[in-house]
């Protein structure tokens, strides 16, 4: 539990080992939120004539961006304050109350783990600044008995909201299906059958141009559907060379493609580099809930996308194989990619 940055980081000066190399500081970290990152009103979807306009600037968005807010998208605004509520409350009960769930051990299957920068905590160079709750989503029944009882409404809280996320995503797959051309449900089933829920917790930081929260990754999964603390800033995406600001905005989802969407739409949609930036006089808290393939589910560019003119850019393969190896890469952004291409 000592080893929580929430713990000990009333400190003066960023202890070395979070400290990261020159070329990979983030520097001057005063944050610019960007407006050309796309956000997409969902209320649109229910008329047919703005339900194809929306579709189109969600996959224009995926292409140019690879990631899009959401507004107006049904899970209700006093349920994600709630949440994000009890997700902070949880960070500032005192110590006895949380040690149960503390894990340094990678390899353990619990159903809720606290741990501190990234399960590679022991072997890793140099640690993030931040704290990690992690919650298992599937089955939700089994999994809700395992998580916290303090504070007192965690578990009614959480499950609701993990509830009205999934049906979110649903949403926005089948959307995504439609753009694309696909058959109804084609993201449906094992593609997405394990949600995943991450707390990640910021505490402030005495020189955010040393370190970061998040460092520069792409995310595994399939999509990522994304809660920001709507009062402080901090995530950051790569677009033509330069971080650009994610702005928070209340009763917003960000929304992002993970590395499975790319090679199933064949490189239509883009899963592109974020990160995670810390604040000097501030925590900040986001909630990030992953949709996640079954381990043994075939993953492969669609056939629908495929043909002599538009070959496939990726070969096929089961999830399980491209967790192991993107848990176990060494090396920059595009090697987690490079031994499924064609």
């Amino acid at each position: 539990m000592e080893k929580l940055v929430s713990s000990w980081n009333n400190v003066q000066t960023v202890p070395e080992k979070y400290i990261f190399p020159p070329e990979k500081r983030p520097g001057n970290v005063t944050f610019n939120a960007s407006k050309s990152i796309p956000v997409i009103d969902l209320e649109a979807i229910a008329i047919s004539q703005d339900r194809d306009a929306t579709i189109q600037k969600i996959l224009k968005a995926g292409q140019d961006y690879g990631f899009f807010q959401v507004i107006n998208h049904g899970v209700a605004e006093d349920l994600m304050n709630d949440t994000m509520s009890v997700f902070k409350e949880f960070f500032e009960l005192p110590e006895e109350d949380k040690t149960s769930f503390y894990c340094e051990d990678a390899m353990r299957n619990n159903h809720c783990m606290l741990y501190t920068s990234s399960l590679l905590y022991a072997t890793e160079d140099v640690h993030l600044w931040r704290d990690n709750l992690r919650n298992s989503c599937h089955p939700l029944e089994e999994c809700i008995q395992h998580w916290p009882e303090k504070p007192t409404r965690y578990r009614h809280v959480v499950g609701a909201y993990a509830t009205e996320v999934k049906k979110l995503s649903a949403t926005i797959l089948e959307l995504l299906c439609e753009g694309l051309g696909l058959e109804s449900g084609h993201f449906g089933g094992k593609l997405s059958e394990i949600p995943s829920l991450l707390v990640n917790h910021y505490p402030p930081c005495p020189d955010p141009s040393l370190t970061l929260g998040v460092s520069e990754h792409c995310d595994p999964n399939l999509i990522t559907i994304l809660q920001q603390d709507s009062y402080v800033f901090g995530l950051q995406v790569l677009k033509n060379g330069e971080w650009i600001g994610v702005e928070p905005i209340s009763n917003a989802f960000v929304v992002n493609m993970g590395y499975q969407m790319q090679i199933i739409s064949n490189s239509k949609l883009r899963s592109v580099e974020h990160r995670a930036v810390t604040n000097s006089e501030k925590a900040r808290t986001s909630v990030a809930m992953f949709f996640i393939p079954n381990g043994d589910s075939i993953v492969e560019p669609a056939k629908a996308l495929v043909d002599p003119r538009n070959p496939a850019i990726y070969r096929s393969f089961q999830y399980k194989e491209f967790i192991s190896h993107f848990m176990n890469k060494t090396g920059g952004i595009d090697v987690a990619l490079e031994p499924f291409k064609l």
